[in-house]
């Protein structure tokens, strides 16, 4: 079976709604009776109490899906998922599903692993055997989505960009009841711009412990739960947040999309200022081409504070294309 918007009579794909493989992203699946237990010793927010989604619903709303984050003992970020609860059964025993960057799904996995010790749980990088889809539409031109009872999906936070609210979902299906492919271009460079827009952070490989949560703003898009209790780095964490001693955010920025930003706009590269080629101010978080101006390429930045209020930051060099800072989207928590 293939995953596809039901009404045929509509254009695949467009600005205001769309649907494709998402190659970039991963999956997995943390099964057995110790499951939370195991989970909730080891992420940034709190597993417990997450609703059961059954196969082929759709998970939606903080109590049935959350983003998590996961950091090595430096407080570091390892990796970032939204997750959700995804039992393959009414009475089967729990099955949580990350949905996470794929270039970093193995090394997460494994990392898990390590801790399971005695546990009652199983934990598996389930990329290889399931593919990752992402679908968008607007509420004026919102579409079902045809799924098997197989299917594990939840609901990412909406986005609004261009006076347009979009709704997003990610959906996981197994290779194996996939017939052909659903990688659509003009879908996956809008989904893609809404990621970037939403200000909500992904960790890629490139990005691997390069930042502590309230950095990019983990801790202001629900992504870090301070009354928890521990997890590896929770110490650093607590203490950036109520010690102040957090002096970079991300920030959303834009650049022309000229060859040279094109080629320089990429997660990890670093950002400079003017005559301090030496030393970097900040790092790009997630980059991609504005599919309504061609001409545009957005970023999530993370960025030292006192670099942005000295003057112009740059791509790649100190002589890179010039960053333009946008509004986020949300509020950030005072620290």
């Amino acid at each position: 079976m293939t995953l596809r918007p039901e009404n045929k009579q509509m254009p695949s794909t467009s600005l205001t709604h769309g649907f494709t493989q998402l190659n970039d992203w991963g999956l997995i699946l943390v099964e057995g009776p110790d499951a939370a237990t195991l989970l909730q010793s080891q992420l940034s927010n709190s597993v417990l109490g997450l609703k059961r989604t059954p196969l082929g619903g759709i998970a939606q709303g903080s109590d049935s899906v959350r983003l998590v984050g996961y950091c090595n003992p430096k407080g570091r970020l390892l990796a970032s998922a939204w997750i959700g609860l995804f039992p393959e059964s009414t009475d089967a025993e729990d099955r949580f599903a990350l949905f996470i960057s794929k270039d970093i799904a193995a090394s997460t996995a494994k990392r898990l692993s390590m801790y399971v010790l005695r546990s009652k749980v199983k934990v598996l990088d389930a990329s290889s055997e399931w593919e990752v889809f992402g679908s968008y539409q607007t509420e004026e031109d919102e579409e079902s989505i045809t799924q098997d009872q197989g299917t594990i999906s939840l609901r990412m936070p909406d986005v609004l960009t261009e006076n347009q609210s979009f709704k997003r979902t990610l959906i996981a299906q197994k290779k194996s009841e996939i017939s052909e492919s659903s990688l659509d271009e003009s879908a996956l460079e809008q989904w893609n711009s809404l990621e970037v827009v939403s200000a909500i952070p992904r960790i890629v490989l490139a990005t691997q412990e390069q930042f502590v949560p309230q950095m990019i703003n983990f801790e202001s898009v629900a992504g870090v739960d301070f009354k928890k209790g521990c997890y590896p780095g929770q110490e650093i964490v607590a203490r950036s947040q109520y010690r102040g001693a957090v002096k970079r955010r991300l920030q959303l920025a834009h650049s022309s999309s000229s060859a040279s930003a094109l080629e320089l706009a990429k997660p990890g590269v670093e950002l400079f200022q003017p005559g301090d080629a030496d030393q970097p101010c900040g790092l790009v978080v997630l980059a991609a081409i504005n599919p309504e101006h061609s001409d545009r390429i957005d970023l999530q930045i993370e960025c030292k504070l006192d670099a942005l209020e000295a003057g112009e930051i740059h791509l790649g060099t100190s002589d890179g294309p010039v960053l333009k800072i946008d509004l986020l989207p949300y509020p950030l928590l005072e620290i």
